[in-house]
């Protein structure tokens, strides 16, 4: 069985509603809250600190996992997810036939091979930014993240190979039109798993969002 992973219109509507009436802010939230504040607020709040990836490896991000047993492992689940038209589900969770649409270029693709499954934030980024610290349990559920849509995307394999592990202050979506969601997206996965930022990416960021609808963005912490 999948597991939900859109925001419904009226969710997001809620979320600025809740903003109103009692912001919700990352400092005083648990894992398991949901947090509803303006995007430039969410921003502002995510800590800043130089990156270090001593030790990295991307080993250390179990990835792919088959989390529900359903045959399908973490790539599959995104990819029957996120097509256009669906995909024909054989024996192994292959999949044949369906079309996807890559947001970081503005293309439509047909043959599943052609897409990656991109960590919006990149695995090296979120162990730079504090993954270092955590249990082997929680690098794999960030590496298999089925529970927020913006955490894994499905895109074209060059433009996921293009942005590799760079963030926003080294490589945006060429797609200029995507590029307040992907930065609004970027801010709400690293507060949902409460990462930090460094102050180039902070830059970036604040140059993207500068040209963006201060939009409210609700998330739930897994941290």
């Amino acid at each position: 069985m999948l597991l939900p992973r859109a925001l419904h219109p009226v969710a997001v509507a809620l979320s600025a509603l809740a903003v109103l009436l009692s912001p919700a802010t990352a400092h005083s939230a648990s894992p398991g809250d949901t947090v509803a504040l303006p995007v430039h607020d969410a921003l502002a709040e995510l800590p800043i600190r130089d990156e270090d990836r001593t030790g990295y490896s991307r080993d250390k991000f179990r990835h792919w996992v088959d989390a529900d047993r359903n045959g399908c492992s973490t790539r599959n689940e995104v990819l029957i997810e996120e097509a256009v038209t669906a995909p024909t589900v054989g024996a192994n969770c292959a999949l044949t036939g369906g079309s996807w649409y890559s947001p970081y270029d503005d293309a439509y693709f047909t043959v599943a091979r052609s897409l990656d499954i991109d960590h919006l934030v990149p695995l090296a980024e979120a162990w730079d930014s504090g993954a270092n610290t955590w249990t082997a349990k929680e690098r794999q559920d960030y590496a298999n993240d089925l529970d927020d849509a913006r955490a894994l995307i499905a895109v074209s394999a060059a433009s996921n190979r293009s942005k590799s592990d760079q963030d926003p202050a080294t490589w945006q979506p060429p797609a200029a039109g995507y590029r307040c969601t992907y930065a609004t997206d970027w801010i709400t996965i690293k507060t949902r798993w409460q990462l930090a930022i460094d102050n180039a990416e902070q830059a970036a960021l604040t140059d993207i969002l500068n040209t963006c609808p201060n939009s409210p963005i609700q998330v739930t912490l897994a941290r």
